[in-house]
């Protein structure tokens, strides 16, 4: 007994998500865990951030001035907003002790929208 084919869509289903640009997670590394928490504790507290995530110890392999480094790395990604974002880049260049900081920032281009509402609020300098 043949049954009949189940009828094909013809048009996609397609899900949009919406692409937002007005919160970002930017990180940096340090090699000792003390001055990794400073980092993290200074910016929330200046507003530059909403928070701050310390990752356990990385090991890092890079090539410095003609020779192959290995070091021992926190990792911090700070959740803040394009509108911070130049002023928290220039705090950590300032505090952190490397000639050259690792500086990588990643736009959010979903999630919560209370949660980044929560970001922009915890930025946002009061008054």
């Amino acid at each position: 007994m043949a049954t009949d084919p189940v009828p094909v869509t013809e048009t996609p289903i397609v899900t949009e998500t919406p692409i937002v640009t007005d919160t970002v997670i930017a990180q940096t590394t340090i090699d000792d865990e003390t001055r990794a928490q400073a980092l993290a504790r200074g910016a929330v507290e200046n507003r530059l951030a909403a928070c701050a995530h310390i990752d356990a110890p990385l090991t890092a392999y890079y090539r410095w001035q003609n020779e192959i480094e290995t070091a021992r790395e926190w990792r911090i990604s700070y959740k803040t907003t394009t509108a911070r974002l130049a002023e928290l880049e220039a705090w950590v260049a300032e505090s952190h002790p490397y000639d050259l900081p690792e500086w990588i920032t990643i736009p959010l281009t979903g999630g919560s929208a209370a949660y980044r509402a929560w970001i922009t609020q915890e930025t946002t300098e009061p008054g």
